[in-house]
């Protein structure tokens, strides 16, 4: 196999394989305190609380939890630590309509929900 060759194969795997996503900090191999699943339940009804007084014809939020990213984190927002960070599609289910959005939230120390996000696609 020439040089030009491998390259080109070392090369195409590397574009094939899944990004991985780098944390600050370091990393443990302990499982999260809680599963997954409370935290996004705490966003999605924080989230439908937020939304839902400004616009009351939003009468759900469905987050599709097998698709999220949840990411571990050691950074701080001004003097606010974010302990994790959730991305993921959301629907904002209306009587009108059911289109998907991107979802962002970020939870900081005890599980506080400090900010959810949702943007049109």
């Amino acid at each position: 196999m020439t040089r030009l060759t491998a390259s080109a194969l070392l090369i195409s795997t590397l574009l094939a394989a899944p990004a991985l996503a780098q944390t600050a900090g370091p990393t443990s191999t302990m499982p999260p305190e809680k599963p997954a699943t409370s935290e996004i339940a705490s966003c999605k009804a924080v989230a439908l609380e937020r939304i839902a007084a400004r616009e009351p014809e939003i009468k759900d939020i469905y987050i599709d939890e097998d698709g999220a990213t949840i990411a571990t984190s050691d950074v701080k927002v001004e003097d606010t630590p974010i302990t994790r960070i959730i991305m993921g599609e959301a629907y904002l289910r209306t009587d009108k309509s059911d289109k998907p959005r991107r979802f962002l939230c970020l939870i900081g120390e005890k599980g506080k929900v400090v900010l959810t996000f949702f943007t049109a696609r």
